[in-house]
């Protein structure tokens, strides 16, 4: 007897054919169910439905994130969240080797803060670890209740002119862990060895009452970096709410989840300590600098004073700036003039090689127009929410982009820094090298080839019906 199934996609017929001793041959079709196309529906920003606590804490340890200490070739720390049964745990850590046991580890024990969120009461916990080895590898795992976490891995910065790789990312916001996951796990496929990620604010959106759950799929998107990646996010204007909206007393306020969220290094500027702050990483200092407070709070000329001493200390050949509203923006109707009054004298003074920044939910670069010199201004996206380009940016900035989910891959040596954006397939978008000259300064050059076409939106106004939106 034989037995032979056609398959046929929905509305097609089936047909069964039976073979009996091959004298009999009966051909039935079955009818599969046809499916029409169905009309597009805006998908929720989150995928937890409503109802359901799909991110309540529990005595696992789990939001593990590790970041760089201010000389990230001594040391690094990490965050990490679990119920309130556990209080004062510990990270252990080792020199990573190859056999599977793990030997006596070191311990430290963790400061531990509470937050109360719609999932819960969860206590955060953070340790430092210090007194390291340069470009080395090393082991950790952090206590629950009764549990440990994976043992994850992270090695430290080497010394100035070894040759890294890092990322950078624009804003993440919106359907993390439906749209922004692909794009991470693209970047850590062409970014196999990077040691350092940076993102440009708004890592969340908040302000819906699910401000826990955004979290836990921010976490969940970024669980291929997050652990084993030192990672250094700005704050963007997402991450503070607004307190007493519509009314005189309205002001913003920054959100509870960032003081407790991540291990950063404690030096920031004063009245900004929790959002600002620098380190060293293998040649390069990387400032963070909180756009928000400095547009809505009045911190922009005290932002100021303390990164023109984090740059004239800066020892090394490069210098990089991370905020999250743009210098220069390339969407309509945005002019952050705070921002170049207060803080671009002192980029420019000390000649910044890069200022990554997000917020604007398109893709746009701008530097000195004859391709000499520093700095060099970008703007990029990974989220879901899309904007249009002003004709400005169009005008001034090149390239640029609309209705594209982007990361960056920089990579550094000696005095060769390499960028390059590329989309969520991983196709090559823009890309560039700072060549230092020494005294002669430092020179860009374009690299054209590979690189495809300009992308623009093409959708006459969003499923909201926003025409100055490409996508929500």
């Amino acid at each position: 007897m034989h037995l032979k199934l056609l398959s046929a996609r929905s509305g097609i017929a089936v047909v069964l054919t039976l073979a009996v001793s091959g004298l009999l041959t009966v051909q039935i079709p079955v009818q599969a169910e046809a499916r029409m196309p169905q009309a597009r529906t805006l998908e929720p920003n989150t995928l937890v439905p409503k109802g359901v606590m799909r991110y309540a804490p529990s005595g696992f340890p789990e939001r593990v994130v590790a970041s760089p200490a201010q000389d990230a070739s001594r040391g690094f720390a990490v965050a990490w969240r679990t119920d309130v049964t556990v209080g004062a745990p510990v990270l252990e850590w080792v020199v990573a080797g190859d056999s599977p046991d793990m030997g006596i580890p070191n311990s430290v024990v963790a400061a531990t803060h509470a937050l109360e969120t719609e999932n819960g009461t969860a206590h955060h916990h953070r340790v430092d670890v210090g007194g390291l080895q340069p470009d080395t590898l090393y082991a950790y795992r952090v206590q629950g209740d009764r549990t440990w976490s994976p043992w994850y891995q992270v090695r430290t910065a080497a010394e100035a002119g070894e040759a890294f790789e890092m990322l950078y990312f624009g804003d993440t916001q919106n359907k993390n862990a439906s749209l922004t996951t692909r794009v991470m796990r693209e970047a850590a496929r062409h970014a196999p060895h990077a040691r350092l990620a940076l993102y440009a604010g708004d890592l969340v959106s908040g302000g819906d009452g699910e401000d826990d759950n955004e979290w836990g799929e921010w976490f969940d998107a970024t669980d291929v970096i997050s652990p084993s990646i030192l990672t250094a996010p700005a704050p963007g204007n997402h991450e503070y709410f607004e307190e007493y909206e519509d009314t005189p007393q309205e002001r913003r306020v920054l959100g509870k989840h960032w003081p407790v969220q991540f291990a950063l290094p404690a030096n920031g500027a004063p009245g900004v300590e929790l959002t600002t702050y620098w380190f060293d990483f293998q040649g390069v200092r990387v400032a963070v600098i909180d756009g928000t407070s400095a547009l809505d709070l009045g911190t922009a000329q005290a932002q100021a004073r303390w990164l023109e001493g984090v740059l004239a200390s800066n020892p090394n050949r490069w210098s990089m700036v991370v905020t999250h509203q743009p210098f220069y923006s390339p969407r309509e109707g945005r002019d952050n003039v705070l921002l170049r009054e207060h803080l671009l004298p002192v980029i420019g003074k000390h000649k910044v090689d890069l200022v990554l920044q997000g917020h604007d939910h398109t893709y746009g670069r701008r530097g000195p127009d004859d391709g000499a010199g520093t700095p060099v201004f970008t703007v990029s996206v990974v989220g879901a929410k899309q904007y249009r380009l002003s004709d400005e940016a169009r005008a001034t900035m090149k390239p640029v982009g609309e209705d594209t989910q982007l990361f960056q891959v920089i990579r550094v040596d000696g005095g060769r820094l390499r960028y390059e954006a590329r989309t969520a397939t991983g196709r090559l978008y823009d890309a560039f090298e700072l060549i230092d000259e020494g005294k002669g300064g430092k020179r860009r050059i374009e690299i054209e080839p590979g690189r495809i076409d300009e992308r623009f939106c093409a959708r006459e106004q969003t499923l909201k019906g926003r025409k100055d939106r490409c996508w929500e």
